[in-house]
C-alpha cells in the first residue's frame, strides 16, 4: 500500500469511528429524553355497602394513595360484593375493601392487606334496627312473619348474622319472614325501615354509628333493638397472585395514613381510628356463622 492509499484508508476509519460515536451519543440522548414508562394503575374496588354517596371522600383518598404510592390509583365501584369478588378473582382489580364473609368464602385466593381499627379494635357488630314505635322487638326472632330488609347476600352483618340467629332458634331463615329483600347498601336498609317498607333490617354497626354521628336526621325515628357479638371488621384484601412487594407497599401506606395530615383527614371522614396488620383468628367467628347456616367456602 502506497502512502496516499494508506492515508485515505486511515481517513475512512477515522470518519467511521466519529460517526459511530455520534450515533451512540444520539441514541443515549434519545433514551434520556424518552418519556418514562407510565406506572401501572392500582385498581381498588369498593361497594355502596360502605361508601355510598361518598364520592368526595374517595377523591381525597385517591389523591393520598397516589401521593404515597407514587403511582396512579383508580377506585372501581360496583353495586354488590359479588361484583367486586368477581373482579378480584378475575384480575379486574388488585385490592378491595371487602366484608369478612366473602373473604372467608374465598380465603384460598384472597389475602388480608390491612384491617380498619374502629373504636380501639378491629371489630364491629351487626345491628338489628326497627322503627322507634316498635318497643317490643328485642331480637330478630321477634319479627317472624314480618317484612325484613337485608343489605347484601355476601354481607356478614347485613345477612349472615341474622340468618345465623334464626338458624340457632331452630327455624328456617328462608321461610321465617313473610317477605325479604336486598337493598345492597346499609344506608338503604335504614331508608327502607324508615319508610315503612320493612319492619326491621340488619345493618353494619359501624355504618349506623357513622350515620348517626355525621347525619343524625338519617336515623331519626329508628332504634337499635339488638347488637350482635363482635366480628372481624371488614378488611382491605388483595388477590393472592398480586406481587408481594406491591401488596406490602399498599399495606404500609394504609398503616401509615395517620402520619400525614391528608391521611388523617380521610380517616376522620371514614370514622375509623386507622388501619392495622391482620390478627390471627380475626375472622373465626364468621367461619362459625357459615357453619351454623350450612354455607361452605370455595
Amino acid at each position: 500500500m502506497n502512502g496516499r492509499s494508506w492515508r485515505a484508508d486511515a481517513l475512512r476509519k477515522s470518519n467511521r469511528r466519529t460517526c459511530l460515536r455520534g450515533l451512540a451519543g444520539f441514541v443515549g440522548s434519545a433514551m434520556l429524553l424518552a418519556p418514562a414508562r407510565p406506572a401501572t394503575v392500582l385498581r381498588f374496588g369498593t361497594t355502596p355497602v360502605f361508601l355510598n354517596e361518598q364520592i368526595g371522600l374517595l377523591d381525597r383518598w385517591q389523591r393520598h394513595l397516589e401521593k404515597r404510592l407514587e403511582r396512579p390509583v383508580r377506585f372501581v365501584q360496583r353495586g354488590s360484593y359479588r361484583e367486586i369478588v368477581d373482579l378480584l378473582l378475575g384480575d379486574g382489580v388488585e385490592a378491595a375493601w371487602l366484608c369478612g364473609h366473602p373473604l372467608v368464602l374465598h380465603e384460598q385466593r384472597l389475602a388480608v392487606v390491612a384491617t380498619p381499627r374502629y373504636q380501639g379494635a378491629p371489630l364491629y357488630r351487626s345491628h338489628l334496627i326497627v322503627p322507634a314505635t316498635d318497643t317490643s322487638t328485642q331480637q330478630v326472632t321477634d319479627l317472624r312473619g314480618r317484612v325484613f330488609a337485608y343489605s347484601d347476600p355476601l354481607s356478614n352483618s347485613g345477612y349472615l348474622v341474622p340468618g345465623a340467629e334464626i338458624a340457632a332458634s331452630g327455624a328456617n331463615a328462608s321461610t321465617f319472614f313473610r317477605r325479604t329483600f336486598f337493598t345492597f347498601s346499609h344506608r338503604k336498609v335504614v331508608d327502607a325501615v324508615r319508610a315503612g317498607l320493612a319492619d326491621g333490617g340488619a345493618v353494619d354497626g359501624y355504618v349506623w354509628d357513622t350515620m348517626a354521628a355525621q347525619q343524625p336526621d338519617s336515623v331519626a325515628g329508628l332504634r337499635v333493638a339488638w347488637r350482635s357479638a363482635p366480628h372481624g371488621f371488614p378488611p382491605v384484601v388483595a388477590r393472592r397472585n398480586w406481587p408481594g412487594t406491591e401488596m406490602r407497599q399498599l399495606a404500609d401506606t394504609l398503616l401509615g395514613m395517620g402520619r400525614w395530615p391528608e391521611g388523617q383527614a380521610v380517616l376522620q371522614r371514614l370514622n375509623i381510628d386507622g388501619f392495622e396488620e391482620p390478627r390471627a383468628g380475626q375472622f373465626d367467628s364468621i367461619r362459625e356463622l357459615l357453619r351454623m347456616t350450612g354455607r361452605g367456602g370455595s
